[in-house]
């Protein structure tokens, strides 16, 4: 998914509360749920978004599915706010 995709998953608050649970380390689908008024298919559809967008990834362990953050996407974006504003220019003069 290129940038602009991935900027429009990150424009839907509900995507970001959700990454923000998840900055306190993996969850479940209903773990995460659970921290809003949503129905579970709200929440599945949210988090198949950012699954393919990259934000997250799943890791099954027997009957549960865990969400994690992937930074790596982070670094990406932040490397290209970077280069844009020409923070790493100035950096370096």
């Amino acid at each position: 998914m290129g940038l602009s995709e991935s900027m429009k998953v990150l424009a839907e608050p509900i995507r970001r509360q959700i990454i923000e649970r998840l900055k306190t380390g993996p969850k479940t689908a209903g773990e995460i749920a659970s921290s809003f008024d949503l129905t579970n298919a709200t929440v599945s559809y949210h988090l198949k978004l950012l699954k393919q967008a990259g934000f997250i990834t799943e890791t099954k362990d027997k009957n549960y599915i865990y969400y994690s953050l992937n930074s790596t996407v982070f670094e990406d974006i932040l490397t290209w706010i970077y280069q844009v504003g020409g923070k790493n220019d100035h950096a370096e003069k």
